[in-house]
Parts: C-alpha cells; structure tokens; sequence
C-alpha cells in the first residue's frame, strides 16, 4: 500500500514538473529577448529528437548512429512539398513527413533488423545517414550545400479563421505546442501495453523470443515509431529555422540524441530532454569562448558522464534515495 502511494505521488510529481515546463516555455517570449526565444524553440524540437532516439535505445536496444537521417528527410520534404504544394493544409504536409520517414524506416529496417543488430546494425544506420547527407548535398532542387532557403512559415486554416504562423511568436507557440505532443505521443507509447513489451525485448530479447513474442518485429515498430516521430520534429524544424542545409542529416546531428539521453539518463524517460536542456545551458555559457567553446563543452559533459554514469536524473535518484534511507533510519 505505502509502495502504490509513494509510486503514485512520483507520477503526479512528474506530470507536475513536465506541465510546469510546458508553462515556462509557453512564457518565454514574454520573459527573454528572441535570441533566448529562438534558442528555446530550437531545445524544444531537440528534446523530442532525443526522445525518440531513447524510444528506440531505452525500450529495445537498438542503437542507431543515423537518426539525424530522418530527422533531414521530414525538414526537406515538408519544405519541398510546401513549396510545390502550398494549397495543402500545413499539418497534412507535416504528418506526411513523419509517415515518409517511417516508410522509409520500416523498409530500412526490414532488411537491416534481420541481417544485422548491435554495433553492426549502428553502422548501417550510419551508412544510411552518409547516405542521406550526400543525396542532398548533390541535389539541386535541395539546394545542394548552399541549403534549401525561403521556407516560409505556413498559415493554418483552422475553418473558422487562419491562424498566421509567421506573425510574431505565433510559429513558437505552435512549435512548443507540438512538441508537447509529441512528447506525449512518445510518452504514451513507452507507457502502453506495447511499451512493456519493448522493455521486456530491451531487458532479455532471448526470453522474450522464447515466451513467443516477436522480438524482430516490435523492434522494427520502434524503429518506425522514432523515426517518424524525429521526422515530424524536422519537418518543424525547417520554418522555425527558416533554411535548411545538409548538415542536418550528418553523422555528427546523430550523435546529439546519443549525447542528451547518455546525458540526461538511459533509464529514465525525461532523461533525454534533462540532456538536451543541459547541452543547450553549456553551449549557450560557453557561445563567448571563441576557439575552445567546444573543448571546454566537451569537458565538462565527459566529467558529468564519468562523475554520474546513470546520467543527471540517475544522481538526483541516488541522492533521494540516500536521504530518504538516512530519514527513515532516524
């Protein structure tokens, strides 16, 4: 009983703290300057592309060094087709890139799954990001390295009246508010009953199989899942910036959702977006260090890591545990 209690008030603390930063991003504008703004818009979109990496990694095991792949393919097709397309309704072009990019993840993904997992399949993921980044480097109606440009922020029919999205901080709220949902998209799936069956795949894939579950074929579902929800994200990510250039599907974006979750904490939920709001915190104190910024980031995140291999939230639950042990034991 005092077990059920305690887990309940846990979950009712979590949903506290994550509607309390929904709130404080929701104020932002009125309460920093628009470089903090843009900045916030920008943690936001990343703190659901390391969701959906620890989607894949937290719940099924599987390791991907290519997510950033997706997360290019939903920013240049919603802009492509935005541009060719301006009639259709921006949340049909928008769901139509995450549902592009799961397509290509389950094709992808039914191949690699059944040939190759572990760091074999990490390298395929990688090749696949390469390969990604090349496409668009050499394609002219991308942009090639100059970058996709003039992607303008839509206006949203809502039937009674349109909603400009590109007057004021009105894309921004529309941005956090998304992002808010998918969040709760990927919240609700790790939660579902197709949730515990990723976690018992990630815990034991053998007992699993052998309890007659379908280890290859729930992977593939995660697999699909996170990427169509990252390509969602950078389908939302190329108004917000407003240009799109290849370096968004390079190996070297993968490795931030890799770097919030290991950050944040693999075995907690929130763990990746703890991360990435922790990488935005540095990057943004150290933006003045010109030459060493990233020597001095790299540093301290190396520290974090090697000081609390459970992540941020790993520690903050060892120090609760530590105290409530020593409040009992008076």
């Amino acid at each position: 009983m005092t077990t059920a209690r305690s887990d309940r008030r846990a979950a009712l603390l979590k949903v506290a703290v994550a509607g309390l930063c929904f709130v404080l991003f929701l104020a932002m504008p009125s309460i920093a300057d628009k470089g903090i703004v843009f900045l916030a818009g920008t943690v936001a979109l990343q703190i659901v592309f390391g969701l959906t990496w620890n989607l894949m990694f937290g719940q099924t095991g599987l390791v991907s060094f290519g997510h950033a792949s997706f997360f290019a393919v939903g920013g240049y097709a919603y802009a492509y087709v935005a541009r060719a397309l301006p009639q259709l309704h921006p949340l049909v072009t928008f769901t139509g890139a995450g549902l592009l990019c799961a397509l290509i993840a389950t094709l992808v993904g039914l191949v690699a799954l059944r040939r190759s997992l572990g760091v074999y399949f990490a390298i395929l993921t990688l090749a696949l990001s390469q390969i990604v980044y090349l496409v668009i480097s050499s394609s002219a109606a991308l942009g090639r390295e100059d970058g996709f440009t003039g992607i303008r922020r839509p206006r949203l029919p809502l039937g009674w009246t349109t909603f400009d999205l590109a007057v004021g901080n009105n894309y921004y709220y529309f941005l956090v508010l998304c992002c808010a949902v998918l969040s709760g998209v990927v919240w609700w799936v790790t939660h579902s009953s197709v949730g515990r069956v990723f976690r018992a795949i990630q815990q034991d894939p053998e007992r699993a199989a052998f309890l007659g579950i379908p280890v290859q074929r729930y992977r593939l579902l995660s697999y699909a899942i996170a990427s169509g929800i990252a390509g969602i994200a950078g389908a939302l990510f190329g108004p917000w910036l407003q240009i799109l250039t290849p370096e968004v599907g390079h190996w070297t974006a993968s490795a931030r959702p890799i770097l919030y979750t290991l950050l944040g904490g693999v075995h907690f939920f929130w763990g990746p977006a703890v991360g990435a709001l922790g990488f935005a915190i540095l990057e943004y104190g150290t933006r003045t260090l010109h030459g060493i910024s990233e020597i001095v980031t790299g540093a301290i995140l190396l520290a974090v890591v090697l000081a609390a291999p459970g992540g941020i939230l790993g520690a903050i639950s060892r120090i609760v545990q530590r105290l409530s042990l020593r409040g009992g034991a008076r």
